[in-house]
């Protein structure tokens, strides 16, 4: 795998990452790219094929599975995810670093991979607070609330896991976490930027 290293962002479901990154992508707009996951779900509305997702049927994705060209791949409420190799190298070779939000499982699959990536984890203060931003979203039903909750408190006892992280970030306060995590990032961040100048 060329080009710079990649950095997987990990932790619960409503714990802020997509917030953070969305601050990473307008502070960074070139330096980062984000790899597009496959996923077998049905897109939400507004969602764009190959933007937001590759959304491909379960037998599509069973098939590149099968053939290695996944780096990772879980099941998720009754859905497949996953990211393949190529969706990583599409944005190295754009000589950007790769941004894949991953969840517990893929942490550990690519951990067998030569991927090589900074492994930064992000969660909440506390379940409570994970489960009222969640209900904040407005996004789910009863069941997929409990559901998610569930596979939060998975997620967090799994990531206590010694060395399973370069770095964790509890978020309860979003700049805070966000110069914690531009912090970490930031040699990868100016390597990448004295690569282009050469």
């Amino acid at each position: 795998m060329q080009g710079p290293r990649p950095v997987v962002l990990s932790g619960p479901s409503g714990a802020g990452k997509s917030t953070l990154l969305k601050k990473l992508l307008k502070d960074y707009e070139n330096i980062f790219g984000f790899s597009v996951s496959h996923t077998t779900r049905q897109p939400r509305p507004g969602e764009v094929n190959g933007k937001d997702y590759h959304f491909v049927t379960r037998e599509e994705m069973q098939k590149e599975i099968d053939a290695g060209e996944f780096i990772e791949h879980a099941e998720f409420s009754g859905n497949m995810y996953g990211t393949s190799k190529g969706a990583v190298q599409a944005v190295q070779a754009q000589n950007q670093i790769c941004v894949l939000d991953i969840d517990i499982q893929g942490v550990k699959n690519i951990k067998k991979t030569e991927l090589n990536p900074i492994y930064i984890s992000v969660q909440p203060p506390s379940i409570e607070i994970l489960e009222k931003r969640l209900r904040d979203r407005k996004t789910e039903t009863e069941e997929s609330l409990q559901k998610r909750l569930t596979a939060a408190r998975v997620d967090l006892e799994l990531s206590k896991e010694p060395g399973l992280f370069d770095l964790v970030i509890i978020n309860d306060d979003l700049e805070k976490a966000y110069s914690e995590l531009k912090e970490v990032l930031l040699e990868e961040i100016k390597k990448t930027e004295e690569s282009r100048k050469s």
